[in-house]
């Protein structure tokens, strides 16, 4: 038996994660986007941090090896795990803005709102920045996104949404303070 686990997710810092591209000469680091400039945490990025969060939890375990055998059924195998790279039974879904507050940003064409560019350079050891150092990002402005995993296996599920409260920063720049959240169990897409 599966079970689906809908998961909210609050920023309480700007965050990054990144789309791997750039504005030329304005921006070096652009946020993924979905069609409408709205952002988003694609379901890979929260697959990956989830399961590093559940493989941390069950470690402390005193049945590693059962629920390491579940955690390969449920988040799949990667290649040097196996021989080959398997998919794992649970799905999870991109988290997204609530629906009704994403069609107000867009039905207003507010998107731009919801960024802000930071700049950052490094020093030399006189206090003067070093040429060819100065980078920008494009960063979210704190909200709450929402996301739900179908297929997660029942007796993976109470594990599952328990280790959720270990994942306290999530994108690039963590160590500085961007990214900061709680994920927890609860809330509707």
């Amino acid at each position: 038996m599966t079970k689906t686990i809908n998961i909210t997710i609050r920023f309480f810092s700007q965050w990054h994660c990144g789309s791997g591209t750039s504005a030329g000469a304005d921006v070096d680091e652009l946020v993924v986007k979905d069609k409408n400039g709205m952002p988003y945490i694609p379901g890979k990025t929260l697959k990956g941090l989830i399961r590093e969060a559940v493989e941390d939890y069950v470690s402390f375990s005193s049945q590693r090896d059962v629920l390491g055998m579940l955690l390969a059924e449920t988040f799949g195998k990667e290649l040097g795990e196996a021989p080959e790279q398997t998919a794992g039974c649970a799905h999870f879904g991109n988290a997204v803005l609530a629906e009704a507050e994403y069609e107000a940003i867009v039905g207003n064409h507010a998107q731009r709102y919801m960024y802000n560019k930071i700049t950052t350079t490094a020093i030399d050891d006189d206090g003067i920045a070093k040429d060819h150092s100065l980078r920008s990002m494009e960063v979210v402005l704190p909200c709450i996104l929402y996301a739900s995993i179908t297929g997660v296996p029942e007796e993976l599920a109470v594990i599952l949404s328990e280790s959720l409260g270990m994942i306290k920063r999530m994108g690039q720049k963590r160590n500085r303070g961007l990214g900061r959240c709680e994920i927890k169990e609860g809330g509707n897409i």
